[in-house]
């Protein structure tokens, strides 16, 4: 395999979580009883841009299908945090009813509606049906395509130029960068802006987030790989923030390097010197990881073991894709959780891909009573133990497995 950025031979492998399925491949009654397809997942790390990548064994368009069960705006924090963005970006590019708006990645319209509400014209560019068709009840303009060149071509003929693109968590699932990065430095205006959000690889490996690598997520982005796929691509970085999201993300500011006349910010020289300093141009960075995940492979498997042997039960909040990550690498199924909740209607009813654990609304917890709540987005840790603390009256522990075991 070689690099999808520069091209160089890959060799050094960053972990084998085995195989698994597609993490939001979730099962139906009916799909529960037929086989599942299980693609290896293996990382690799490139040691000439260090770009982290998986290697392919499906399309995107096997894994961002019609019934894709991701819908951001059930997460409050991430709409609250959608929200502060429009607010800042809009005052500090002075957008207004003769700007343009383009969000590639748009899902249910959960960021775009308050440009909307602003008054701002904004398209989205969602490829799944359901969130899109969600994403239109907001009043939200949205095309169900895939993003790169062609259509950046065809969304110039139509709407002319953009002056700001927000790609938000997507960048890392895109299966040709180059495509998708050459689309966006086309469609921006002369003065447009481009801005990036994804999770730091160097929070994922030195906080042990190995759960946030599954299939639907081609690249684990650096900021020093992000700056060269950018600068490969036409576009010059020109400003960075450090975020909490997702468990610690960066957002990358963006121009045409051609015409864009923003000035470099320190931000961008400073954050490629921490990551010098942290050896991240190093192997020696990305050669630990593998046991790391292991060992809380096993710390996870042992709670799970002594719980079920002590005769109490077990309880899952959010069908996320992370928690099928770890599920699957640590093959644990109803036998030693016995249901998830999820406030997202499109995966109650269902079941987790691999592990097969069924999926109910939140009302069953109060039903069931488990002893123990796995709270499998650990990213929202905070807010979920919130809403759910009318578990603590009848003596409930939150649990989360990620960096390590942690029982509350």
């Amino acid at each position: 395999m070689k690099c999808r950025n520069c091209q160089t031979p890959l060799e050094l492998v960053l972990i084998d979580l085995g195989s698994a399925p597609l993490s939001n491949a979730y099962l139906t009654a009916e799909t529960l009883h037929s086989p599942e397809t299980w693609f290896p997942l293996r990382v690799l790390v490139c040691e000439c841009c260090w770009l982290v990548q998986a290697e392919v064994h499906s399309r995107a368009t096997e894994i961002f299908k019609a019934d894709y069960a991701y819908f951001s705006s059930f997460s409050e924090v991430w709409v609250a945090h959608a929200r502060r963005y429009v607010e800042e970006i809009a005052a500090e590019l002075k957008l207004d009813q003769s700007s343009f708006v383009i969000e590639v990645a748009s899902n249910d319209g959960y960021l775009l509606s308050n440009f909307v509400d602003i008054k701002v014209p904004c398209l989205g560019i969602e490829p799944t049906s359901g969130t899109a068709e969600a994403a239109r009840a907001k009043g939200v303009p949205t095309l169900e395509r895939f993003f790169g060149e062609e259509l950046a071509n065809e969304i110039i003929e139509s709407n002319g130029q953009a002056d700001l693109l927000i790609a938000n968590n997507v960048l890392a699932h895109v299966p040709e960068p180059h495509d998708f990065l050459k689309g966006v430095r086309l469609v921006l205006a002369s003065s447009g802006v481009a801005t990036f959000e994804f999770p730091h690889l160097m929070n994922l490996i030195e906080q042990n987030q190995f759960d946030t690598i599954y299939h639907e997520h081609f690249s684990y982005l650096s900021f020093t790989s992000t700056v060269d796929m950018m600068e490969r691509s036409g576009l010059n970085v020109f400003r960075v923030q450090e975020l909490t999201t997702h468990g610690g993300s960066l957002r990358v500011f963006a121009q045409s390097a051609e015409q864009g006349t923003r000035e470099v910010e320190s931000s961008v020289v400073e954050l490629l010197q921490r990551e010098r300093d942290a050896k991240m141009l190093s192997r020696d960075f990305y050669l630990d990881f593998q046991d790391n995940a292991i060992k809380v492979k096993n710390q996870f498997l042992s709670f799970l073991l002594d719980v079920a042997e002590r005769g109490q039960t077990v309880a899952g909040y959010g069908a996320a894709a992370k928690g099928n990550t770890l599920l699957n690498f640590a093959g644990a199924g109803t036998d030693l959780i016995q249901f998830l909740v999820d406030r997202n209607p499109a995966k109650q009813g269902k079941f987790l891909p691999g592990s097969r654990i069924p999926i109910f609304d939140e009302g069953k917890l109060a039903e069931a009573r488990p002893d123990f709540i796995i709270i499998f987005p650990w990213n929202l840790k905070e807010e979920v133990t919130k809403q759910l603390s009318y578990a603590r009256a009848w003596d409930a522990n939150f649990v989360t497995a990620i960096p390590e075991l942690e029982i509350t």
